[in-house]
C-alpha cells in the first residue's frame, strides 16, 4: 500500500512556490530578498537562497569531502516571508483569479498575474 503524505494545518493555504521571489518580514535576515530554493511542507517552511545563513562545522568525510566551516541556509517559517510584487517590488499577498484555463495566482497589491 502506498504511503500518503500527511497534510499539515497550513498546507491548504501554502501559496508560495519554488522559484518565487520573497522578502523576509522578521528575524535575523529581515528585509532581505531572494528566491525560494526549497519548500518544506512538513515544517511549513521555505529555504531562501542567500538568506538565514548559519555556520556549520563539518568533519572531513570518507569520500574525500573537505572539512571546515560551511555556510548553510536554514529554513524560514512561511508566516515570516511574503511574496515580492513584480511591479512595486514591495511585499504583497497572493490571491487567485479564475480564468478559462483554470486558476491563476495574482499579486493582490497590483493585480499582476504571477507565473
Amino acid at each position: 500500500m502506498a504511503q500518503q503524505t500527511v497534510k499539515t494545518k497550513y498546507q491548504e493555504k501554502f501559496r508560495l512556490k519554488k522559484g518565487d521571489e520573497v522578502v523576509v518580514l522578521t528575524g535575523k535576515s529581515k528585509g532581505g530578498t531572494g528566491k525560494i530554493d526549497k519548500v518544506d511542507f512538513k515544517k511549513n517552511a521555505v529555504f531562501v537562497s542567500g538568506l538565514n545563513l548559519f555556520k556549520k562545522h563539518a568533519k572531513p568525510g570518507v569520500n574525500g569531502d573537505e572539512g571546515g566551516i560551511i555556510d548553510k541556509s536554514m529554513a524560514i517559517h512561511i508566516s515570516n516571508v511574503a511574496l515580492v510584487d513584480p511591479k512595486t517590488k514591495k511585499a504583497t499577498r497572493i490571491g487567485y483569479q479564475s480564468e478559462k484555463s483554470g486558476k491563476t495566482r495574482v499579486a493582490k497589491a497590483s493585480k499582476t498575474l504571477l507565473s
